[in-house]
């Protein structure tokens, strides 16, 4: 069944795409800057957080600029993507009415959306590598697989609770403060490695957290993760992503009678 639902998916990957560039059409119609948006929204919030982080609290984080940045970039897309992903389904509830198509597509688009946005903010940031006069070491080589981690974990959460938000709703507004609070336990605006080992082993139980602390020394400090906090990202990840999975497979005829 997996396999059908896949084939069935890559079959019909253009409407994918179509529902992707219409979500950002979408987003960017009434905004005056368009597309410039996406690239001047992680500056502001750099721009705030490292005045802060530089002249209050002192940060003595190694390369902070970039720190700093990256880890804004990789979250916003997390947040973007499952924030649009939940709000999918509800969103097109007209055209799930009328056609069929794999329902699995809306969370997979909204995701594939962020996605785009999240590769024109990495101009940003290898804009900000090149005015710093920073050389990424070897080891950044790895950041599209840890991108591609991210990427199937806000899948696996949008396809979750996207189908559930349609019989509770507040669902999604419950996301959003979750997204607030992840926002400051996640290593973002500060290295984990500045909280005793006890608090530092329960933050990495989160996968995000996980994935932001190795795209950070990867890309800023040539150290490869662990072989347990690849495994241990990869098992929660993909666990999270088949649990979404079966989950939505499960409710996604009855969502149509709750629309």
């Amino acid at each position: 069944m997996v396999h059908e639902t896949i084939s069935q998916i890559w079959k019909r990957r253009s409407l994918i795409r179509t529902f992707a560039i219409n979500d950002l059409v979408i987003r960017y119609k009434s905004s005056g800057l368009g597309v410039v948006w996406s690239l001047l929204e992680p500056l502001l919030m750099f721009g705030v957080l490292y005045v802060i982080f530089t002249n209050v609290f002192k940060s003595t984080v190694e390369n902070y600029p970039l720190y700093l940045l990256l880890g804004i970039i990789m979250w916003s897309f997390f947040s973007r993507a499952t924030t649009m992903g939940i709000g999918s389904i509800i969103g097109r509830a007209g055209i799930i009415k009328q056609i069929y198509f794999p329902r699995e597509i809306l969370p997979i688009s909204s995701c594939v959306t962020a996605l785009v946005m999240m590769g024109i903010e990495f101009g940003v940031f290898f804009a900000f590598v090149v005015v710093f006069q920073f050389l990424p070491p070897i080891s950044i080589l790895i950041l599209p697989g840890l991108l591609f981690l991210l990427f199937c974990l806000s899948v696996g959460i949008s396809l979750f609770l996207s189908v559930l938000n349609v019989k509770f709703r507040d669902i999604q507004s419950v996301w959003g403060v979750v997204m607030y609070a992840g926002f400051f336990i996640s290593p973002v605006i500060y290295s984990l490695d500045t909280f005793p080992e006890e608090l530092r082993r329960f933050l990495l139980i989160n996968p995000v957290a996980q994935i932001l602390e190795m795209a950070h020394n990867s890309v800023l400090y040539g150290t490869l993760p662990s072989l347990s906090s690849v495994a241990y990202t990869v098992g929660v990840t993909f666990g999270i992503l088949i649990l979404g999975y079966f989950t939505f497979r499960h409710y996604q005829f009855k969502m149509v009678e709750e629309l």
